[in-house]
């Protein structure tokens, strides 16, 4: 079972740039996307005839959208888009919030693949901040109902989480920690909670150790990719079960900056079915 994820910052620029050669070569089983930023009729079209797609685009034109690829002939029993059904809030989700969560359930592989998008947030704009701790509230909701009662036994929750989870995770850490959303003590809490509450497990980290990274996003500006000024804020997160048959991992990281196709790279893990 091979399991990438990416967001393509734009999934139409990320395929004028390269996006369909890498997936002809990677061929993954399921392919998790975010920030598509692309009309819902036009997304099939653009990943390609070898996959089904199931997506949530944003209300808002030109931002978030999320995706789930997966490959032909592969049963999907069970659609959800957006964190509502199941949540007992009272509350539809608010346009800014849409384009962000979509949950699909695979009988054949006995799991639950979730495409997440989580809100960025600028550190200085308190209403921007608000925005991304009530929807990680929200997501934290459905975390716990995943956690304690789900319709497979596995879950898989993939994407751009925008939050880095230790000094391990970001190059810089010292000039951005509690100076910069994304490092900022508060939002490394909703990690903490799910990783070690709820018991969730980072799969990338468990495979790869104390290691310094490595990252899946880097900076445009000035020559953070050149330098490898990256940061790790795309996550592969699973139940326990799921994660102790993950085999290995690796960052498509791109041979150089004229040959990126997203400022993110994909993020790819195999796991043992059984």
């Amino acid at each position: 079972m091979l399991i990438a994820t990416c967001n393509v910052n734009g999934l139409r620029a990320a395929v004028r740039k390269g996006m369909p050669q890498w997936l002809a070569e990677v061929k993954p089983d399921a392919l998790l996307l975010q920030e598509v930023r692309a009309p819902i009729a036009l997304v099939p079209e653009l990943v390609g005839p070898d996959y089904e797609v199931y997506q949530q685009a944003s209300e808002l034109a030109g931002r978030a959208g999320v995706a789930i690829a997966v490959k032909k002939g592969i049963e999907v029993s069970r659609v959800q888009l957006g964190l509502v059904a199941g949540i007992d809030t009272g509350e539809p989700e608010i346009p800014v919030d849409t384009g962000r969560w979509v949950e699909i359930d695979v009988p054949s592989l006995n799991t639950t693949f979730i495409s997440a998008y989580l809100h960025s947030g600028v550190a200085d704009k308190p209403e921007k901040m608000d925005a991304k701790y009530a929807h990680l509230d929200r997501v934290s909701l459905r975390l716990a109902e995943l956690k304690e009662s789900r319709c497979l036994e596995h879950v898989l929750v993939a994407g751009d989480f925008n939050i880095v989870h230790t000094e391990r995770d970001i190059k810089n850490w010292k000039p951005n920690h509690n100076k910069t959303a994304g490092v900022l003590d508060q939002e490394i809490a909703y990690l903490d909670r799910w990783f070690s509450d709820f018991g969730f497990v980072d799969v990338q980290r468990a495979l790869v150790g104390d290691e310094q990274g490595p990252y899946t996003w880097w900076s445009q500006r000035g020559r953070a990719f050149d330098n490898d000024a990256g940061w790790r804020i795309d996550y592969q997160m699973t139940n326990p079960e799921l994660a102790q048959r993950a085999q290995w991992q690796r960052v498509d990281r791109a041979l150089g900056h004229d040959q990126r196709w997203s400022d993110h790279a994909p993020l790819i893990v195999e796991y043992n079915e059984s």
